[in-house]
């Protein structure tokens, strides 16, 4: 306001009044660059602060809620996102096998040792092509998903991936990245911005945008690293980890064979994906996959 107020009393551009106002400017730009730095400093000590191990991926996260406020953000989303998807389907027998055989892959799996709560639910979409999970255990499966699938080891990987998200804690690591982008991004917007300067308002939109593609990016490390884990996991539960890749497949025909560039997705393409998959069922079986295991 202080800068805004100057040019009012600038009578014939007096030299005086054109200095005073270039000082406000850059004392308020000094302000401005002080409080951007403090934002940016809360971010980064608020991230890095929060550093929880997770004993089944063997990794440290950056992690700022616990595992109980993932339970109770899961239970408190999952009506009304079952409700987006047409509610639960009406076959109870369908959705019976699906909690079997999610049931089966915890109590068999690594996963058994999360204690997550989980619940696993067919839904009655009949056109999204689609799975996901909600923090602490909550999982779902499309109709239009589970139609298409052919062995029970393909629903065994499609819930052995979604069993990874909850595992791994993706959920809790995206809430803690999208703060720390948000708290950086704001302070490079508030340090940078001068609505008189076009230039500065071209640095805030850049901001914006790289933020956005930090947390796209941060989304397809977790869908890579779900695809591992629900090998290792369908594996310890007896089925075949290469019909994950048989989804894969499955997942690349509602698309019509169009996909976007990899860097503007938060999944990864197929053919990378399937890579990952082989990669890991080799480090799983090295000596092969063995025969006994389920399709």
């Amino acid at each position: 306001m202080y800068g805004q107020n100057i040019p009012h009393v600038q009578f014939g551009n007096r030299g005086f009044g054109q200095s005073g106002y270039s000082s406000s400017r850059r004392g308020c730009g000094g302000a401005r660059l002080l409080i951007g730095l403090a934002m940016a400093a809360f971010a980064l000590i608020s991230y890095f602060g929060s550093s929880v191990y997770n004993p089944i991926t063997g990794e440290d996260q950056h992690i700022n809620i616990t595992a109980e406020q993932e339970v109770a953000l899961g239970l408190q989303s999952a009506p009304e996102m079952a409700q987006q998807f047409g509610g639960l389907h009406p076959d109870e027998r369908a959705r019976a096998r699906v909690a079997e055989i999610g049931e089966r892959i915890v109590a068999n799996s690594a996963a058994a040792q999360s204690q997550y709560p989980f619940k696993f639910h067919l839904l009655a979409d009949p056109q999204t092509v689609n799975a996901f999970a909600l923090p602490g255990g909550q999982i779902f499966i499309t109709e239009a998903l589970y139609s298409r699938l052919q062995t029970e080891g393909q629903l065994a990987g499609v819930l052995g991936h979604e069993i990874g998200h909850v595992v791994g804690r993706h959920s809790a690591e995206h809430i803690a990245k999208q703060q720390l982008t948000q708290g950086l991004t704001g302070a490079v917007v508030l340090s940078t911005y001068d609505p008189n300067d076009p230039g500065s308002q071209r640095t805030a939109q850049i901001a914006m945008v790289i933020g956005q593609l930090v947390n796209m990016k941060f989304g397809r490390e977790d869908e890579l690293e779900s695809d591992q884990l629900g090998v290792r996991f369908m594996s310890e539960a007896g089925y075949d980890p290469r019909a994950l890749i048989g989804v894969m497949r499955i997942l690349e025909e509602p698309s019509g064979g169009e996909r976007p560039p990899e860097f503007f997705s938060t999944h990864p393409n197929s053919d990378t994906r399937i890579a990952e998959i082989e990669e890991a069922i080799q480090k799983q079986f090295p000596g092969g996959v063995p025969g006994e295991l389920k399709p």
